[in-house]
């Protein structure tokens, strides 16, 4: 298994395809990504990032900002730049975050004329921060819910798409509905979208009578990929960008199938906050100003994102449903 410094300095020389593409090897192009040595096309993951996009503030956006947030002049914002190429993730000085995530923060905080913070943190630690109101707003891959819409605002700004990867000499072929991992052992971030909608399929499972997945829980990528390449989890279940990204890179997983960020619901990505703070029509008007000015198509496309783009950025659109 490759370590997480090789994966990204692999890059400097690899081509990058994010689309959900069969196995995850067909070929793209990144339009605003760094030329390698090869001659092929490569993704910058220098701290610099030269080819970011830049916007001016917009005055009659910035004017919606809540009083506290102007006075202060920054927007703090969370991510979890832990290693989730290309959504948030380390740069080759491996402390500066990059990725997706934070570009669109970054745009997002430009169009609202304040000093953007980013902050990287866990997972679960994003949340309590929102909560507490150390984060104006969450930038990480976030999935609205209706449980989430009860503590939480929503700007949209991305379709939710998740994805199976196994190991590139595995016998399995597609996964597509809940038969397909009967019996087996497959592994899925703790306390994410895709947790409960794999929760959901071993529950079909155990009402059709068909032996229920085994699963099996990693706090860092890099362990989930041990696991995978020693043969301890046949599957492993997860953002759709991150896995076809990891499956391009390091050449030794392939995708086997794509599914909607709530199993059979579309999803939606979005810009989080903490519910009723005055700061959500700001985030979303922002983001509609970066679809229609094109900052926010070229940013996608940098991280060959397009396919996941939102026309519109909604306020607390349709969440995927409550579970029990």
């Amino acid at each position: 298994m490759i370590s997480r410094r090789t994966w990204l300095l692999s890059l400097a020389a690899t081509p990058l395809v994010l689309a959900a593409c069969g196995d995850g090897t067909d070929p793209a192009t990144a339009p605003a990504s760094t030329s390698s040595a090869s001659g092929g096309t490569a993704v910058d993951t220098s701290p610099a990032q030269k080819g970011r996009i830049t916007v001016e503030a917009v005055p009659e956006i910035a004017a919606k900002v809540p009083q506290a947030i102007k006075d202060r002049g920054t927007l703090v914002i969370g991510t979890t730049g832990n290693g989730a190429p290309p959504l948030s993730f380390k740069a080759d000085d491996d402390k500066t975050v990059i990725g997706i995530e934070p570009d669109i923060a970054l745009l997002v905080a430009g169009v609202l004329g304040l000093e953007p913070d980013i902050q990287a943190t866990s997972w679960e630690n994003l949340f309590l921060s929102m909560d507490s109101g150390q984060y104006d707003v969450g930038f990480s891959n976030i999935t609205v819910t209706e449980e989430r819409k009860e503590k939480y605002d929503f700007a949209s700004y991305r379709v939710d798409t998740l994805a199976w990867e196994v190991a590139k000499d595995s016998t399995i072929t597609s996964i597509e509905e809940p038969k397909d991992i009967a019996g087996l052992t497959v592994s899925v971030g703790s306390g994410t979208n895709q947790e409960k909608v794999l929760l959901n399929w071993n529950e079909q499972l155990k009402a059709a009578g068909e032996k229920e997945a085994t699963i099996q829980y990693y706090q860092q990528a890099s362990d989930t990929y041990l696991a995978l390449k020693s043969g301890r989890i046949v599957a492993n279940f997860g953002p759709n960008p991150t896995a076809a990204y990891h499956a391009l890179v390091s050449g030794d997983t392939k995708i086997v199938g794509t599914v909607p960020g709530g199993g059979t619901i579309v999803a939606d990505i979005a810009a989080t906050t903490k519910k009723d703070n005055g700061l959500v029509q700001a985030l979303a008007d922002a983001l509609n100003h970066l679809i229609s000015s094109g900052a926010y198509g070229k940013t996608l496309e940098r991280w060959n994102l397009a396919d996941e783009a939102v026309k519109t950025s909604e306020i607390n659109p349709p969440g995927l449903p409550k579970t029990d």
